[in-house]
């Protein structure tokens, strides 16, 4: 095997690893968002936390925020906003890493 070849190889290899660790990061931020005075990051954690609060038919609970600040919570409110972001986020980052994994 030519060893140009198999260089090259590697090196595309490392670079979509590092895009992949780029994408994370960079879709990671863009799940934060304020509410209530509270910061929340979108994800499957706090909506399963909701998703709870609101089968046990509390309208409003006091969760703990990014910061560990209890803050009182509307949960459809936060459910919605949660689960708009999460699957906002979650399909930008799917077609951004599509797009990368063809260039490879």
């Amino acid at each position: 095997m030519n060893t140009e070849n198999i260089i090259s190889q590697s090196r595309a290899r490392f670079a979509h690893e590092a895009n992949r660790r780029l994408l994370k990061e960079k879709y990671e931020a863009k799940m934060l968002f304020a509410y209530q005075g509270g910061m929340w990051r979108a994800g499957p954690e706090l909506l399963s936390t909701i998703n709870f609060c609101r089968i046990t038919n509390d309208a409003e609970v006091v969760l703990l925020d990014l910061y560990e600040n209890p803050i009182k919570v509307n949960t459809k409110e936060l459910w919605n906003l949660a689960a708009a972001r999460w699957q906002e986020q979650m399909n930008a980052w799917h077609q951004e890493f599509e797009e990368s994994r063809k260039n490879r």
